[in-house]
């Protein structure tokens, strides 16, 4: 009998151990506790909005040096890479013959002109025709043209540039023949102070612009309007502001925008044609911008921006954003929090909508 009873012992026994031990736990379980957030106070301001776009460097003049008389090469004047001055000769053409054909003309002119006098005076006293006078008037005007004809030719074996600025290099020699108007250029002037950069802006942007204007949510900031700041290839900050210049008018069907062209003083000719660069432009002013920063902003299985905030009851509740933009590292809000709304930035894994919470810190909002 005592055998048998002994496993009964044994279960009952090492089952209320178990039972006594689970109850241990349980009561040693700590209480939940509520969850402790962080949150950014939402306070409009006013805010500057820009727009950063790319855009390439341009020469302010360009002039491709031509020669305007067939010829040779006697010389180049000029080094290759320097600064030259407008009016300065860059190549000299042999003007051997073309001082010739001057000469000649003007050798030519005296007795024409005496001839001509001397038929004005002998109309008056009808000694000669009408038509004798008109053809002697005619030749001394004739030679007068080849005279200035061959004293432009003369002046065009001076090469000279039309502008001042930095030339290239050269495509010719001394000892080469050139020819008037010929399609490859002697070289290239470019003149870098000022210099242009031209800005492609899509027409998407371009409307969103005019809507922002029109609806009132950006005012123009007169007095900085047009100052455009610049930024290197290598993410450094050009010292020098630019002005916009103009807004073409013409889309480009390729690309569907348009371009800017803003100027920028270039004293120390840092900025060369061709050179990529960032352009930020001044769009207008928010008077009432909402800025949330970026780590306070999700998305939800829709896509839609949400926002958790804390309620005046300390339960969270969730908010569907409108995002217009990023400025930094913060979200612009066009729809969705309001001024005093309390945006949780931080603690917004532990949470969810209808809890209650503690706010642990709190910021003054973006800044």
């Amino acid at each position: 009998m005592q055998s048998k009873l002994k496993p009964v012992v044994l279960y009952l026994g090492i089952s209320f151990i178990l039972l006594t031990a689970a109850g241990c736990v349980k009561k040693s379980e700590p209480l939940a506790q509520t969850p402790e957030v962080s949150v950014v106070f939402i306070r409009p301001e006013r805010v500057v909005i820009t727009t950063e776009l790319p855009g390439r460097t341009a020469a302010f003049l360009i002039a491709e040096i031509r020669p305007q008389v067939n010829g040779l090469i006697q010389k180049r004047l000029f080094t290759e890479g320097s600064e030259v001055k407008a009016g300065q000769v860059l190549y000299q053409i042999d003007p051997a013959q073309f001082k010739a054909a001057f000469d000649k003309a003007k050798a030519n002119l005296p007795a024409l002109k005496l001839r001509a006098d001397r038929y004005k005076e002998a109309l008056v006293e009808k000694a000669v025709s009408q038509q004798e006078f008109d053809d002697a008037d005619a030749a001394l005007k004739q030679a007068e043209a080849e005279l200035e004809t061959a004293q432009i030719n003369l002046d065009y074996t001076k090469v000279t540039s039309p502008i001042t600025g930095r030339i290239g290099t050269s495509s010719v020699t001394d000892g080469d023949i050139v020819t008037a108007y010929q399609p490859t250029a002697l070289a290239t002037v470019q003149q870098l102070d000022p210099i242009y950069v031209d800005i492609p802006q899509s027409t998407t942007e371009l409307l969103r612009l005019r809507r922002s204007l029109e609806d009132g949510r950006l005012n123009r900031d007169g007095t900085n309007q047009n100052k455009v700041k610049l930024v290197l290839d290598d993410g450094s900050a050009y010292p020098l502001d630019g002005a916009l210049q103009f807004q073409d008018i013409t889309v480009d069907p390729t690309t569907g925008s348009v371009i800017l062209r803003v100027i920028f003083p270039n004293p120390k000719g840092f900025l060369l044609p061709g050179m990529f660069v960032r352009a930020i432009i001044i769009e207008g002013i928010n008077e009432q911008a909402v800025l949330v920063p970026q780590q306070g902003v999700s998305r939800n299985v829709k896509g839609e921006a949400i926002a958790l905030i804390v309620d005046a009851e300390n339960k969270v509740q969730q908010r569907i954003l409108t995002l217009e933009r990023s400025i930094g590292n913060k979200w612009l809000v066009s729809s969705g929090l309001n001024s005093g709304d309390r945006v949780i930035v931080e603690g917004i894994q532990k949470i969810r909508p209808g809890i209650s919470v503690k706010v642990v810190s709190s910021g003054s909002g973006p800044n």
